[in-house]
């Protein structure tokens, strides 16, 4: 028997003034041709790290997660920090050895430019460190002091793998982690993102800039010149969380359910960072849907195959055609939604029909976590709210 599944979609329109949050190798913002048109594109690795990064400002600091090569420096600097900072007190070569014999088990290659570099990015839970030295006890300083053999034959006595295969922090039970070396440690990710699409055609455009120097008073030309490429769009932002994969990653169900809500809240509210000091370009989305499913996800990115030419706002018609886009593929494939759940504030006269009636966004999230706690705890969504005034309440 299949076992049941939960999608929540995540559906974004969102207006960008002139801004390049993320470039390729040459400094253009990245672009993807679609539907015979060039598209502004931001990459789901560069939307995935501000969401990582958003979702973190609401962790404790012990409870975050960090993706690193320098793990066993990491682990090095735990083992020396003093007993009541929850280290081990050792001296640091003391440390860097047993660091190194603990991580031995994992089989992370070191880099080889780099000796005390892992040969690549590490993504674990800062407890999880917690977790590697509370396998050695009190026995840190005797296992340092063993000769290599020794430490070996006694390292392979402790479960060093559960250490990192277990107690994953959300953030990794969201974003998942792939290790080639050691499949024990793969954590299947429970979130997946589209790169992100203007819903209309776009131009790649120059700023042309000068710098003067303020010292000099003899020269009245610019000390600097440059040029940095920059474009401006409607953006399609679209993401899935797959709930039932996101229990199986975390250890209880309340840490499922607020996990959820608050990578729905921080996916909405990120932005990559690229230029931001030249084009302040941090805005806030103008549509947010979100589609509940039970059967598979469907990204509705084929509202914008035809580019939406703006005749009535770029923002407005995209929110029409996106409008449309979801009814006709209920229409056409039997599976509408479980559940919609929408904040936007235009056009409701053209889209309120597809969407649902438009409630305040704190307002979803807490919609959004009751749909999600009774699913984990009953197995079943509730029925779809109609009501204006249920809603708001």
């Amino acid at each position: 028997m299949t076992e049941p599944t939960l999608f929540v979609e995540v559906h974004i329109l969102q207006s960008l003034p002139p801004s390049n949050i993320n470039r390729d190798d040459s400094g253009t913002p990245k672009q993807a041709v679609y539907g015979g048109a060039r598209r502004a594109r931001v990459s789901s690795q560069a939307w995935k790290r501000a969401t990582r990064i958003e979702f973190a400002k609401g962790e404790a600091p012990a409870d975050r997660a960090t993706r690193t090569k320098r793990i066993a420096a990491l682990l090095s600097q735990r083992l020396a920090a003093p007993a009541a900072a929850g280290g081990a007190g050792l001296e640091t070569a003391q440390a860097n050895r047993l660091a190194g014999a603990l991580l031995e088990p994992l089989g992370i290659k070191k880099s080889s430019k780099k000796e005390e570099q892992s040969a690549y990015l590490l993504f674990f839970g800062k407890r999880q460190l917690d977790s590697l030295i509370a396998l050695l006890g009190d026995r840190a300083a005797e296992l340092a002091a063993l000769a290599d053999n020794e430490l070996e034959a006694e390292i392979k006595q402790l479960d060093v793998v559960s250490a990192l295969s277990t107690g994953h922090p959300a953030e990794v039970a969201l974003f998942g982690r792939m290790v080639a070396d050691l499949k024990e440690l793969n954590v299947d990710a429970a979130v997946q993102v589209a790169h992100a699409l203007s819903t209309h055609a776009v131009r790649t455009e120059f700023d042309y800039y000068t710098a003067v120097d303020d010292e000099n008073t003899d020269d009245t030309g610019a000390g600097m010149i440059g040029t940095v490429e920059f474009n401006s769009s409607t953006l399609y932002r679209y993401a899935i969380l797959g709930v039932h994969q996101l229990r199986d990653n975390l250890t209880s169900a309340d840490a499922a359910r607020e996990a959820a809500v608050r990578f729905v809240d921080a996916f909405t509210r990120s932005m990559p960072t690229g230029h931001q000091n030249t084009f302040a370009h941090r805005t806030l989305p103008q549509l947010v849907l979100i589609t509940v499913r039970t059967d598979q996800p469907v990204n509705l990115v084929s509202a914008f195959e035809e580019p939406v030419t703006g005749q009535q706002g770029l923002a407005g018609d995209s929110a029409v055609a996106l409008a449309e886009e979801l009814r006709s593929v209920a229409a056409t494939w039997g599976n509408a939604p479980t559940q919609k759940l929408a904040t936007y504030a235009l056009n409701p006269d053209k889209i309120e029909a597809s969407f649902g009636p438009s409630m305040p966004f704190p307002a979803l999230l807490d919609t959004l976590g009751e749909l999600v706690g009774a699913w984990l705890d009953q197995g079943t969504v509730p029925a779809q709210r109609t009501n204006t005034a249920e809603v708001a309440k």
